[in-house]
């Protein structure tokens, strides 16, 4: 096998696969989670904190001269709610396969039960 059929053989596995889509995903929900919290969380929720410490944004947050926590806030923020969003997929994913999982097949005879109809089967002829 060659070198470049085997590393094709390798990219197009269905995990590799799977794994980039969900790295690129991960990475729009990311933007997606950051631009919640910059243009609705931090306006709506920590406005009044932020005009008080006479900043703009959480992530202007600063102490001790120049130790930027505001940017660790956010992030903190950013990994509650994407943690909390990726619960609720989950939660609904198994969910939904409880619901469409089949009823387990019903139990057939036991080891015991066929040697005993084999017997009685031998025991006739």
């Amino acid at each position: 096998m060659g070198f470049f059929s085997e590393f094709k053989e390798f990219a197009m596995k269905g995990n590799v696969v799977d794994l980039a889509v969900g790295v690129i995903i991960g990475a729009a929900f990311g933007k997606i989670v950051s631009s919640f919290i910059e243009d609705v969380i931090t306006p709506l929720l920590l406005k009044p904190a932020l005009d008080a410490a006479h900043l703009s944004t959480i992530e202007e947050l600063t102490a001790f001269g120049g130790v930027k926590y505001g940017l660790f806030v956010s992030a903190v923020i950013n990994f509650i709610i994407v943690a909390f969003v990726l619960f609720l997929i989950i939660k609904a994913i198994n969910h939904a396969k409880k619901k469409g999982a089949a009823p387990p097949p019903p139990a057939g005879p036991t080891q015991e039960e066929l040697l005993t109809q084999i017997r009685d089967l031998l025991k006739n002829k």
